[in-house]
């Protein structure tokens, strides 16, 4: 089949892209490489698909440029191009994620309305749950997000949800909890504290250190996001977790084994936006998608810490 992947030379995207060529299909991937985190890191993640001749990159921004003409022959589009970062949404930069998780999701709805596509797969995250109030948490969970961030990914989903009824767009929503593994973004917590554990720096912590996290590793998010996208009877939501919920003391103590460091933490207030726990509950993925994480935290963080150790070579 040919798939479209939205935010191609990112974290998640890379690996789906990956995934997707390796399976035999061919992808057309679209990234607009933003500076929310260095270019290059974006660009190394391409690397190795630029060098797969099924793979094709257009450098476009979702929200402002023509897209239509990469959506020609495609069957399935996996959209995971957002402008990510929970704690930075606030303020000023809010213009921003309006601009890509809810006008560029739209203009791709707009686009794709028309066209007779497999399915179109929506990247949406836990964070539309914030303060959840049932652990696991099952995707019929009010969803409350706590952040900016959180409302934007939400409203995303009901623009897909709306497509779907009025235009009969194929919609399937996965709802990824925590992603870690290599390629990481730079911002998030695994891959600060690995680095700050490989450079003997202090390790920020916000909040007491006790708060918990459901760990998602790469390729089990991807696994979950393909078997979806190419489930015909797969529609509505879907958690995506790891199974692996552990507070952040806890998970940085696996760390310090790994690397062979002790860690020097330094807290701080808590900060907007964070939600306090989350776990998934994954049963609807395990019944209807037959997910089954199969990486454990420590075996994830280890080849993560692998992969930092060579990029910071």
């Amino acid at each position: 089949m040919k798939c479209l992947v939205t935010g191609a030379a990112g974290f998640i995207g890379s690996h789906l892209a990956e995934r997707l060529l390796l399976d035999g299909h061919t992808v057309v991937g679209i990234d607009r490489f933003s500076d929310y985190y260095d270019p290059a890191q974006k660009r190394s993640n391409a690397e190795g698909l630029l060098e797969n001749s099924g793979f094709e990159l257009a450098v476009r921004d979702l929200a402002s440029e023509r897209i239509s003409d990469l959506l020609d022959g495609v069957d399935v589009v996996f959209h995971l191009a957002a402008q990510a970062g929970v704690r930075a949404s606030w303020g000023e930069s809010f213009s921003q994620y309006v601009d890509d998780n809810i006008r560029a999701t739209q203009r791709l709805l707009e686009a794709v309305k028309d066209r007779s596509i497999d399915k179109f797969l929506y990247a949406s995250t836990s964070s539309v749950y914030g303060d959840a109030q049932r652990f696991p948490t099952p995707e019929d969970a009010p969803p409350r997000p706590v952040s900016p961030y959180g409302v934007t990914k939400l409203a995303a989903e009901h623009l897909c949800n709306l497509y779907q009824r009025n235009y009969g767009v194929p919609v399937v929503a996965v709802r990824y909890f925590t992603v870690y593994g290599p390629r990481q973004r730079p911002d998030m917590a695994f891959r600060r504290f690995i680095d700050a554990l490989l450079g003997g720096r202090d390790i920020d912590i916000y909040g007491d250190g006790g708060q918990t996290r459901d760990f998602t590793y790469i390729s089990d998010a991807v696994d979950a996001t393909v078997s979806a996208a190419f489930s015909s009877e797969a529609v509505g939501v879907f958690n995506v977790g790891g199974g692996s919920r552990i507070a952040l003391r806890d998970a940085i103590s696996i760390l310090e084994e790994l690397i062979g460091a002790e860690a020097q933490l330094k807290f701080d207030d808590a900060m907007p936006g964070d939600a306090r726990d989350t776990s998934a509950d994954i049963a609807r993925a395990a019944a209807e998608l037959r997910y089954r994480p199969s990486v454990d935290l420590a075996s994830g963080l280890a080849k993560q810490v692998s992969w930092q150790r060579g990029f910071r070579d």
